[in-house]
């Protein structure tokens, strides 16, 4: 089977400055794909390459059967687009932005009033479609722009930081939406710094610097940066707990939050690793509970893969 998308060796240089740095991957049809990094990593320009809208420096990207750079009008009747900044119109309703994208690829009037219900239902915005967009919460405007993105059935859609900004309870039900799609068959190809996101993702690539430095299924990604166990952490003080311990992390490992407790991925053995964390904390007044072992999670592994780096 030929994959949705198929990247090799993709370069894009700007004035001097190398934003994307030699990128090799491959998505196959119906697969949630997470494309990771921090702000400025190079995750947008890799979109935009795949969309049609830039031309690479070097190297060939394939979407949906077409060359992204010599073919990008093919390319993009086949996908779906959803950029970082909301391109919807304020001052129309949720069901003139959707018609007024849905004809920009030229589709009739009765399939449009068809797949306006469809996706609004689909999209639990069946409610809204008279109301103008500008009065819509950040969430919900969201939403909206993934509606648009998808009303022509795209075979691919590109979301570029879809929930940045967007409440933990909206972030759900959007990612409930974006299942939904895979499971009927459509690639998602999705960029976040949200690292929890990425456990939604069937594979995922991180970049860091304009390079791809881990790349894979989630688990296999997991298992192959932690051969020790993380420990979590509990405490009463968190904030204290994590000043404390981050003043030891040569000795300790590394240290990150996750809620009301901490994550430590530590430097030496599991048991002297424990031995050390209460023996500091004590030390520093600061009271421990439980020290368990726990799942990494995607954040963990690019705080590790990227430190390494």
């Amino acid at each position: 089977m030929n994959p949705a998308v198929s990247v090799k060796k993709l370069t894009k240089i700007f004035n001097g400055f190398t934003a994307v740095d030699s990128v090799s991957f491959e998505t196959q049809k119906g697969e949630i794909y997470g494309f990771l990094g921090a702000n400025g990593a190079g995750k947008t320009t890799v979109i935009r390459i795949l969309c049609g809208l830039l031309e690479p420096s070097s190297g060939r990207a394939i979407v949906a059967g077409y060359d992204a750079a010599k073919e990008p009008e093919k390319v993009k009747q086949r996908l779906g687009y959803m950029p970082q900044k909301s391109a919807l119109y304020g001052a129309l309703t949720v069901a003139e932005n959707m018609e007024f994208y849905s004809g920009l690829y030229g589709m009739e009037e009765n399939r449009i009033k068809q797949r306006i219900h469809e996706v609004s239902v689909q999209t639990e915005l069946q409610n809204m479609l008279n109301n103008p967009v500008s009065a819509l919460p950040g969430g919900i405007r969201q939403r909206v722009s993934l509606a648009c993105a998808i009303m022509h059935e795209p075979e691919i859609v590109f979301l570029d930081e879809p929930t940045a900004g967007v409440d933990p309870m909206l972030r759900r039900r959007f990612w409930e939406i974006i299942d939904g799609l895979s499971e009927k068959g459509t690639t998602v190809f999705v960029t976040t710094h949200y690292m929890d996101e990425v456990e939604h993702c069937h594979r995922a690539a991180l970049m860091n610097n304009g390079r791809i430095i881990k790349e894979g299924p989630i688990t296999e990604i997991k298992k192959s940066t932690f051969k020790k166990p993380v420990f979590e952490v509990e405490t009463e003080n968190i904030t204290k707990a994590y000043n404390v311990l981050g003043k030891y992390r040569e000795k300790i490992g590394e240290i990150s939050m996750h809620g009301a407790k901490l994550h430590i991925i530590p430097s030496a053995g599991p048991a002297a690793a424990v031995r050390i964390i209460r023996s500091i904390l004590k030390k520093h007044g600061v009271s421990a509970g439980k020290i368990t072992g726990a799942e990494p999670t995607m954040e963990d592994v690019f705080v590790k893969v990227v430190r390494e780096g």
